[in-house]
């Protein structure tokens, strides 16, 4: 459930290691995800005690998105998009279908 970091932890590399080796880069991305995943691991046995597979997976991808926007903009500078908009209200629109009763 809490794997949003995962992707700034594959990401982050591209601007803080790309003088680096692949192989430092590939081992302080595995790093930073292991640490996540010890975190993430217990959230979802948590989490799907009240929720199904699908309604984690789902709410892990608007977690990951809510996170990655403001990373991918401020921090690795890319341009704010309206895909990142038409993305949003897609999975808004996935929520909805996994969490109706």
């Amino acid at each position: 459930m809490v794997s949003e970091k995962q992707g700034q932890a594959q990401y982050a590399h591209l601007k803080n290691l790309n003088h680096k080796p692949w192989i430092i880069a590939a081992l302080v991305s595995w790093g930073v995800a292991l640490l996540e995943y010890l975190f993430q691991v217990p959230a979802n046995r948590i989490g799907f005690t009240v929720m199904s597979l699908g309604q984690l997976k789902i709410l892990q991808e608007v977690i990951m998105l809510a996170v990655f926007v403001p990373f991918a903009v401020f921090y690795m500078q890319q341009p704010l998009k309206l895909d990142f908009l038409w993305a949003g209200l897609c999975l808004m629109g996935a929520v909805y279908f996994m969490f109706r009763t």
